[in-house]
């Protein structure tokens, strides 16, 4: 990856924001939009990616199929202070925690939760709880998303095989 800072203009931004609202549209749509040729779209679309501004593609997949019908956010309260690496070795063991972060407030971290159902939410949670440095969480379930296209509603990720059986 390119380390030198890289121009970033207004129509880098429209390209941009054109391939998050739909990243299958094409360089000749785009262009269209913009009054760039598909060639110059590409271009610019190659330059964003090899200097890290564009980091990948994704599909949005609506969790519920896909088997997660149950969404919590969970604050994790560490004892003593516990280094973000540590706790992103953790996280990453769970394939239910599709989101984290570590937070200011009286809590050190914040997960995005998803799981089967309400047991399999419950089975997780002890699995976090019984982390050695884990002093205590605090769930909160999500009803609904008031904003049903916001990245939080859908899941650009799919989960690891068997994670997501019904049963």
């Amino acid at each position: 990856m390119n380390s030198r800072p890289t121009p970033f203009d207004e129509l880098d931004r429209k390209i941009v924001t054109a391939l998050m609202a739909n990243a299958r549209t094409s360089f000749a749509e785009i262009g269209a939009e913009i009054g760039l040729s598909s060639t110059a779209v590409k271009r610019r679309v190659d330059r964003l990616r090899e200097t890290g501004v564009i980091t990948g593609f994704t599909a949005t997949v609506r969790p519920s199929a896909m088997g997660w019908r149950t969404e919590a956010y969970v604050e994790v309260y560490c004892e003593g202070a516990a280094p973000p690496r540590r706790l992103a070795e953790v996280v990453r063991g769970y394939p239910e925690i599709t989101a984290a972060m570590t937070v200011t407030g009286g809590a050190d971290a914040l997960l995005h939760v998803r799981a089967r159902d309400v047991e399999h939410f419950e089975e997780v949670l002890e699995r976090i709880r019984a982390e050695p440095f884990i002093r205590k969480t605090i769930s909160v379930m999500v009803l609904s998303h008031l904003i049903p296209d916001s990245p939080e509603a859908g899941t650009g990720l799919l989960a690891p095989e068997g994670a997501t059986d019904v049963h």
